[in-house]
């Protein structure tokens, strides 16, 4: 497993080793000990798999209360995957990192607690998963407005009008969000 930095301190990119032949391919998508030796002691509590059609946006995602560290990929498929940085006594409050994930690739995203996440299908459809952790915890769920102009996220054109859930059309921007202290 190949860990990479990316341009938002703490994301980081996974490129799993990939066995491939006229048969098919094999990877290895999580292995506690790897991660454990490359400084990533994580421990997951929940899995979640998602299917989304082209041009559906899902996010701005976090969790308040008990936040979450998620381990992405994409399954099938393409998406436009994007963390933004809620802790404001971080120096890179506000800022997002955004990158394609897709079943080509096989790459995952380490997103850490302390962040929002969302992602814009790209393909006809994708299936997403992800490890978290922590359990899902409704009353701690918020979300943040995913084209707020301060953040200002460079979402790709899906070639078809984006779909969104009434309560992430309704998030806050980010002046008016309730953060990570």
């Amino acid at each position: 497993m190949e860990i990479i930095e990316t341009g938002l301190p703490g994301v980081l990119r996974l490129r799993p080793k990939l066995f491939g032949d006229a048969r098919g391919f094999f990877l290895e998508s999580w292995n506690a000990r790897t991660m454990a030796d490359a400084g990533l002691d994580i421990a997951f509590v929940q899995d979640n798999h998602s299917r989304s059609a082209r041009g559906v946006l899902r996010g701005l995602h976090y969790q308040l209360a008990d936040p979450q560290g998620k381990l992405v990929r994409v399954a099938r498929g393409a998406v436009f995957d994007v963390a933004v940085d809620l802790r404001r006594g971080s120096p890179h409050f506000g800022r997002w990192w955004g990158t394609t994930l897709s079943e080509e690739t096989m790459e995952m995203l380490w997103i850490p607690p302390g962040f929002g996440h969302g992602f814009l299908t790209l393909s006809e459809t994708a299936d997403f998963q992800y490890k978290c952790t922590s359990h899902y915890d409704p009353a701690s769920d918020r979300s943040l407005a995913w084209n707020d102009p301060v953040i200002g996220i460079d979402w790709p054109d899906a070639g078809v009008p984006l779909q969104l859930s009434a309560k992430d059309q309704a998030a806050p921007a980010l002046a008016d969000a309730e953060v990570f202290a």
